[in-house]
């Protein structure tokens, strides 16, 4: 087709974009079911992934667990039982590459197919950079971003066979807007954003539309991953409340959720306003947890 043909085509997509956003706005998302699906989620011994495999085991999915905590793990798995779901703990070092590669055999071979994918597990380092050590780095990087491509390559190629599946990958509020004192954590962040959205148009361009994706970005929740957050626009999220939100956002398909929702409007003000504003919009917020920052200005 002709470019001169091709501008106005993209400017009535455009503007039907718009009026279906509009729609979806009052009018409720078809929902999907996952009964029976065989669910994978990492990081399921605490916090997020253990509130969101509740969640799964209430829908009656079979759920496969990983955490580098054996006592987590096992609690996860026991309550999802209780739920009446069939469960299986994992202990698995999600930064070591070959441990994923032969704990994937295993389920594969022992359990089936992952056909739900979760990838959750996470660590943080909350200190300035120049404290922060390069082995705490390189594990930031190993388990934030680096075990989303060892553990997809691991089980999406069912999903693509059966055009059938969905990679949910657990990013932050922070892989969009940044903060201080956490600066390999937002920047691992931010690839964990780009791999969601780098994969999700892959799998458009193979034409395995059956294999969703969704990409969830939470502001702090109340857990131990960071002590003492608050925040006097977004207040931290309770475990329970953000893993309900999660799985609306999954059974609905949804590309990005944004938890609350009104982080949405605080991304775009970041993209659009200029520095000295964006300034004064994180000081309004007030964004605190407890830090460790032992770097001093020799000069001083």
């Amino acid at each position: 087709m002709h470019l001169l043909l091709e501008i106005p085509l993209f400017l009535l997509t455009v503007l039907y974009s718009y009026l279906e956003a509009l729609v979806k706005l009052f009018a409720p998302a078809k929902r999907k079911s996952v009964t029976g699906e065989i669910v994978l989620i990492t990081g399921a011994g605490h916090g997020l992934g253990r509130a969101t495999a509740y969640e799964f085991a209430k829908h009656h999915c079979q759920l496969v667990l990983w955490d580098i905590n054996e006592h987590g793990i096992e609690e996860t798995a026991a309550e999802c039982r209780r739920l009446g779901a069939r469960a299986h703990a994992f202990v698995v070092d999600c930064s070591k590459k070959e441990e994923i590669y032969c704990m994937a055999e295993k389920v594969k071979r022992e359990i089936g197919d992952v056909s739900i994918l979760m990838n959750n597990a996470g660590v943080i380092s909350t200190t300035d950079l120049l404290s922060t050590g390069d082995h705490e780095i390189q594990k930031i990087f190993e388990v934030n971003i680096l075990a989303h491509y060892w553990i997809s390559k691991a089980f999406l190629p069912a999903m693509m066979k059966n055009n059938h599946g969905h990679i949910v990958t657990v990013a932050s509020a922070v892989g969009h807007i940044v903060a201080p004192f956490i600066v390999p954590y937002c920047s691992s962040k931010f690839a964990a954003v780009g791999f969601h959205r780098a994969l999700t148009q892959e799998l458009i361009a193979l034409k395995k539309n059956g294999v969703q994706t969704s990409c969830v970005c939470p502001m702090f929740i109340n857990s131990d991953f960071v002590k003492n957050p608050s925040s006097r626009l977004m207040p931290p999220l309770e475990p329970e409340q953000v893993a309900k939100q999660v799985m609306e956002g999954i059974l609905a398909n949804q590309r990005m959720i944004f938890i609350p929702p009104f982080l949405k409007v605080s991304v775009m003000l970041d993209r659009l306003l200029p520095a000295r504003a964006i300034s004064a919009l994180w000081r309004l917020n007030d964004l605190k947890f407890d830090v460790a920052v032992a770097y001093k200005d020799k000069e001083n």
